[in-house]
Protein backbone atom coordinates (compact mmCIF):
# COMPACT_ATOMS: atom_id res chain seq x y z
CA UNK A 1 0.00 0.00 0.00
CA UNK A 2 1.27 3.09 -0.82
CA UNK A 3 1.40 6.51 1.79
CA UNK A 4 1.52 9.29 -0.68
CA UNK A 5 2.90 13.06 0.01
CA UNK A 6 4.14 16.36 -1.38
CA UNK A 7 7.42 17.66 -0.44
CA UNK A 8 7.87 21.33 -1.04
CA UNK A 9 11.89 23.00 -0.95
CA UNK A 10 11.24 26.53 -0.41
CA UNK A 11 13.82 29.37 0.11
CA UNK A 12 13.07 32.86 1.28
CA UNK A 13 13.94 35.37 -0.67
CA UNK A 14 13.96 39.04 -0.08
CA UNK A 15 12.64 41.33 -3.12
CA UNK A 16 14.28 44.40 -3.75
CA UNK A 17 11.97 47.13 -5.53
CA UNK A 18 9.11 48.77 -5.58
CA UNK A 19 7.85 46.00 -3.15
CA UNK A 20 8.50 45.20 0.35
CA UNK A 21 8.83 41.66 1.34
CA UNK A 22 10.05 38.76 0.90
CA UNK A 23 8.67 35.81 -1.66
CA UNK A 24 9.36 32.24 -1.88
CA UNK A 25 11.21 30.39 -4.41
CA UNK A 26 9.74 26.70 -4.35
CA UNK A 27 10.02 23.14 -6.00
CA UNK A 28 7.59 21.02 -5.07
CA UNK A 29 7.97 16.78 -5.04
CA UNK A 30 5.04 13.95 -5.44
CA UNK A 31 6.05 11.11 -3.44
CA UNK A 32 3.90 8.04 -4.85
CA UNK A 33 5.43 5.29 -1.82
CA UNK A 34 7.02 5.46 1.50
CA UNK A 35 5.50 9.05 2.35
CA UNK A 36 4.95 8.59 5.95
CA UNK A 37 7.39 10.77 8.10
CA UNK A 38 10.39 7.94 9.29
CA UNK A 39 10.55 7.28 5.67
CA UNK A 40 10.84 11.03 4.48
CA UNK A 41 12.95 12.38 7.41
CA UNK A 42 15.49 9.82 6.96
CA UNK A 43 15.32 10.36 3.48
CA UNK A 44 15.82 14.10 3.71
CA UNK A 45 18.68 13.90 6.55
CA UNK A 46 20.23 11.32 4.17
CA UNK A 47 19.88 14.06 1.32
CA UNK A 48 21.19 16.89 3.82
CA UNK A 49 24.08 14.85 4.82
CA UNK A 50 25.43 14.82 1.52
CA UNK A 51 24.76 18.10 0.05
CA UNK A 52 26.51 19.51 3.36
CA UNK A 53 29.97 17.25 2.50
CA UNK A 54 29.84 18.10 -0.89
CA UNK A 55 28.47 21.73 -0.75
CA UNK A 56 25.90 21.30 -3.62
CA UNK A 57 23.28 22.79 -1.95
CA UNK A 58 22.09 25.23 -4.71
CA UNK A 59 18.41 26.20 -3.59
CA UNK A 60 15.27 24.80 -3.99
CA UNK A 61 15.20 23.35 -7.72
CA UNK A 62 18.08 21.67 -7.23
CA UNK A 63 17.50 20.05 -3.46
CA UNK A 64 14.79 18.77 -4.95
CA UNK A 65 15.98 17.81 -8.08
CA UNK A 66 18.94 15.41 -6.06
CA UNK A 67 15.77 13.95 -3.16
CA UNK A 68 14.32 12.58 -6.41
CA UNK A 69 17.37 11.25 -7.88
CA UNK A 70 18.78 9.34 -4.58
CA UNK A 71 14.89 7.92 -4.15
CA UNK A 72 15.21 6.92 -7.59
CA UNK A 73 18.69 5.51 -7.27
CA UNK A 74 17.42 3.97 -3.97
CA UNK A 75 14.76 1.45 -5.76
CA UNK A 76 17.08 0.40 -8.56
CA UNK A 77 17.24 -3.25 -6.86
CA UNK A 78 13.60 -3.18 -8.24
CA UNK A 79 15.15 -3.87 -11.40
CA UNK A 80 17.38 -6.49 -10.62
CA UNK A 81 14.37 -8.33 -9.24
CA UNK A 82 15.88 -10.81 -7.54
CA UNK A 83 18.14 -13.01 -10.89
CA UNK A 84 21.71 -13.36 -10.04
CA UNK A 85 21.65 -13.11 -14.00
CA UNK A 86 20.89 -9.59 -13.91
CA UNK A 87 23.00 -7.28 -12.63
CA UNK A 88 23.84 -3.24 -13.27
CA UNK A 89 27.41 -2.79 -14.45
CA UNK A 90 29.05 0.68 -12.67
CA UNK A 91 30.96 1.38 -15.76
CA UNK A 92 27.91 1.11 -17.96
CA UNK A 93 24.68 2.10 -16.11
CA UNK A 94 23.25 3.29 -19.56
CA UNK A 95 22.38 -0.15 -20.34
CA UNK A 96 19.56 0.66 -17.20
CA UNK A 97 17.75 2.17 -19.37
CA UNK A 98 17.88 -0.13 -22.41
CA UNK A 99 14.28 -1.00 -23.10
CA UNK A 100 14.88 -4.42 -23.66
CA UNK A 101 16.43 -4.91 -20.77
CA UNK A 102 13.58 -3.76 -18.62
CA UNK A 103 10.77 -6.55 -20.60
CA UNK A 104 11.15 -8.39 -17.42
CA UNK A 105 9.12 -6.05 -15.44
CA UNK A 106 5.14 -5.09 -15.87
CA UNK A 107 6.39 -1.75 -14.63
CA UNK A 108 9.42 -0.23 -14.29
CA UNK A 109 9.14 1.62 -10.41
CA UNK A 110 12.20 2.70 -10.62
CA UNK A 111 11.11 5.09 -13.45
CA UNK A 112 7.73 6.40 -11.70
CA UNK A 113 6.51 6.81 -8.53
CA UNK A 114 7.61 10.56 -8.41
CA UNK A 115 6.27 13.99 -10.23
CA UNK A 116 7.71 17.30 -10.16
CA UNK A 117 5.00 19.50 -9.52
CA UNK A 118 3.99 22.98 -10.47
CA UNK A 119 2.88 24.63 -6.77
CA UNK A 120 0.22 26.52 -8.74
CA UNK A 121 -1.78 23.41 -9.79
CA UNK A 122 -3.89 21.23 -6.92
CA UNK A 123 -2.35 18.71 -5.00
CA UNK A 124 -3.69 14.44 -5.83
CA UNK A 125 -5.96 14.67 -3.46
CA UNK A 126 -4.71 11.10 -2.51
CA UNK A 127 -1.77 12.27 -0.24
CA UNK A 128 -1.72 11.18 3.40
CA UNK A 129 1.35 13.72 4.39
CA UNK A 130 2.48 17.15 3.17
CA UNK A 131 6.02 18.02 4.20
CA UNK A 132 7.91 21.61 3.60
CA UNK A 133 11.40 21.69 3.53
CA UNK A 134 12.53 25.17 4.40
CA UNK A 135 16.26 25.87 3.11
CA UNK A 136 18.39 28.96 4.44
CA UNK A 137 19.59 31.51 2.12
CA UNK A 138 23.18 31.05 2.27
CA UNK A 139 25.99 30.82 -0.01
CA UNK A 140 27.29 27.90 -1.51
CA UNK A 141 30.60 28.49 0.42
CA UNK A 142 29.44 29.09 3.62
CA UNK A 143 29.36 26.69 6.00
CA UNK A 144 26.16 24.36 6.44
CA UNK A 145 23.48 25.54 8.46
CA UNK A 146 19.91 24.14 10.03
CA UNK A 147 17.10 22.97 7.73
CA UNK A 148 13.20 23.18 8.85
CA UNK A 149 10.92 20.93 7.96
CA UNK A 150 7.12 21.28 8.80
CA UNK A 151 4.82 17.76 8.42
CA UNK A 152 1.23 17.82 8.31
CA UNK A 153 -0.55 15.55 10.23
CA UNK A 154 -1.76 12.67 9.20
CA UNK A 155 -4.44 13.77 6.21
CA UNK A 156 -5.00 16.76 8.03
CA UNK A 157 -5.16 19.24 5.57
CA UNK A 158 -8.18 19.66 2.91
CA UNK A 159 -8.63 17.76 -0.32
CA UNK A 160 -9.74 19.05 -3.31
CA UNK A 161 -8.64 20.11 -7.46
CA UNK A 162 -7.63 23.82 -6.17
CA UNK A 163 -4.42 25.45 -5.75
CA UNK A 164 -1.88 23.62 -3.63
CA UNK A 165 -0.98 26.99 -1.92
CA UNK A 166 -4.62 26.53 0.13
CA UNK A 167 -3.84 23.02 1.01
CA UNK A 168 -0.20 23.76 2.72
CA UNK A 169 -1.35 27.05 4.19
CA UNK A 170 -4.69 25.36 5.78
CA UNK A 171 -2.80 22.10 6.67
CA UNK A 172 -2.44 21.04 10.70
CA UNK A 173 1.46 21.18 11.19
CA UNK A 174 2.19 18.24 13.72
CA UNK A 175 5.68 19.44 13.79
CA UNK A 176 7.75 22.51 12.81
CA UNK A 177 10.88 23.10 14.11
CA UNK A 178 14.78 21.40 13.08
CA UNK A 179 15.02 18.17 10.68
CA UNK A 180 17.20 17.03 13.40
CA UNK A 181 14.59 17.78 15.99
CA UNK A 182 11.48 15.95 13.58
CA UNK A 183 13.60 13.04 12.68
CA UNK A 184 14.28 12.44 16.86
CA UNK A 185 10.32 13.14 17.30
CA UNK A 186 8.65 11.77 14.82
CA UNK A 187 10.62 8.31 14.11
CA UNK A 188 10.49 7.73 17.71
CA UNK A 189 6.72 8.32 17.98
CA UNK A 190 6.59 5.48 14.96
CA UNK A 191 8.36 3.17 16.17
CA UNK A 192 5.99 2.97 19.89
CA UNK A 193 3.37 2.88 17.47
CA UNK A 194 4.43 -0.62 15.59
Amino acid sequence: MSTRSQLRFVQRVEQTGETDGSADRVAQVYRHSDGYPGSVLRDLAQLKELLDATRAERGPGYTAATFVFLDKLSTVDLYLDGDPERTIDAAQPADLLEPSNMEHLDQPLFLLGHGVENPADGIHGDEEYLYVVELPTTNAFDEPTEWTVKVSGHSAFPRWDGPADEAFERASWQFHGPLEDALAELVRDEAIVK
